[in-house]
């Protein structure tokens, strides 16, 4: 789930102002709970396991605010599990705990695995979290007597039709004609937060971020000139530069998830669905930590998508990241820090910088991290590319995302 896009609406004045009514209500509510703690003192203890029990209970209801958010998250997830699929018949494990694999592509896995030998691994796993992401999130839904998000009537694009693809399967997703935005490389590189600094942050692959590129093969003729016996010389230059578009793909995916689930997570009321969106959410930030640091390896070349059935013309040139800049003493303020191997967050600030720098996920605003700004991202990316028809007309896919977005965005957590 990525985020960053740009819309016009200034969500943040609207959250700091709503944040500082909820917290002066749950100061005063606390404050007096507190008075009478003080009253008591030591006599208190005998009723810490009453308190401990009305923890598991919580009372605070579960909100239409809450059911908004479960299911657009459910909706995403179901679009994250197609995206995955694809990848995992193609380059992952091969094995039946991911329903859907069908023996893999051995030409496109030995290139996934010159970025790292256990790709493949990496890959299948990946898919089973999303899958399984989907459906605990269905089933906590409809245990709730809320209606979970059917996204059944909407698989209707192209499957690749290279061997090992599912080839009459209809696809979710379109990872055949990506737009991939690489800026999350220099965010968490950076001592800046878009949250709060108006500056740009740099793209680890300028070329992927313009015109269109495929991260799958989309026939045999993508692996033409490729074996899988000695990688990297056994592999084609145009098929080094499709494994190394989706293992800079698979990162952008999964940062917007490691930042949709705290931008969500603030607008929660109850406990139970709050621990629910901390979990999944923590997933996706192991998620990202991996991909970013596998894509680092990408090796230098330059490939020009030309004479292979669906090739886009688009051309893209990779570079040796770990040659790239690193930290500088002052620290950059330009958004520009590359280096390959600078996977953990540099801090930034957070709230105030007058409280120090502090390493955080960002971004976590509705603005650039909410519902909203994932399905925007998304469809810059280019993965619904496909449910518009050439006549114009559309679906009703994107538009349904959307509206599941602005009505999980809109959610406001209950004091």
């Amino acid at each position: 789930m990525a985020s960053g896009s740009k819309f016009d609406l200034d969500f943040q004045e609207k959250e700091d102002a709503e944040m500082k009514q909820s917290n002066r209500r749950s100061f005063l509510r606390n404050g007096i709970m507190a008075a009478g703690v003080a009253t008591v003192g030591g006599t208190l203890l005998t009723s810490i396991p009453a308190l401990a029990d009305d923890e598991d209970r919580d009372r605070s209801p579960i909100t239409e605010g809450d059911i908004a958010i479960l299911r657009f998250l459910n909706a995403l997830e179901q679009v994250e599990a197609d995206l995955w699929l694809q990848y995992s018949e193609l380059g992952g494990i091969q094995d039946n705990e991911v329903s859907g694999v069908g023996g893999g592509n051995p030409a496109y896995t030995a290139a996934l695995t010159i970025l790292d030998g256990d790709m493949p691994q990496y890959i299948h796993d990946n898919t089973d979290d999303e899958q399984s992401h989907a459906r605990f999130l269905k089933n906590y839904l409809e245990s709730k007597g809320a209606q979970a998000v059917d996204l059944s009537g909407f698989f209707n694009l192209p499957s690749s039709q290279a061997d090992g693809a599912n080839k009459s399967a209809g696809r979710l997703t379109n990872l055949m004609q990506l737009t991939v935005d690489t800026t999350f490389w220099s965010r968490y590189r950076s001592i800046t937060n878009p949250d709060f600094d108006p500056n740009k942050f740099v793209q680890a692959v300028p070329s992927l971020a313009i015109n269109q590129h495929t991260a799958i093969p989309r026939t045999n003729n993508d692996t033409n000139g490729s074996s899988p016996s000695n990688p990297p010389s056994s592999i084609s230059t145009h098929l080094q530069a499709i494994a190394f578009t989706a293992g800079f793909h698979f990162a952008f995916i999964e940062q917007g998830g490691t930042s949709l689930y705290p931008a969500l997570a603030q607008k929660v009321t109850n406990l139970e669905v709050l621990r629910v969106l901390l979990s999944i959410g923590g997933s996706e930030v192991m998620h990202f930590q991996t991909w970013q640091d596998k894509a680092g390896n990408a090796l230098p070349l330059t490939d020009t998508d030309t004479g292979f059935p669906g090739s886009t013309g688009a051309t893209v040139t990779f570079t040796a990241l770990s040659a790239a800049q690193g930290e500088t003493n002052p620290e950059s303020l330009n958004g520009d820090t590359l280096q390959a191997n600078l996977i953990m967050p540099e801090p930034t600030h957070l709230l105030n910088p007058g409280l120090g720098p502090v390493a955080i996920i960002r971004p976590t605003s509705t603005k650039f991290g909410g519902a909203r700004a994932s399905v925007q991202s998304f469809a810059d990316d280019g993965l619904f590319i496909g449910h518009t028809a050439k006549n114009g007309k559309s679906d009703g896919f994107v538009e349904m995302l959307f509206r599941l977005a602005d009505e999980a965005d809109a959610a406001r957590r209950q004091a």
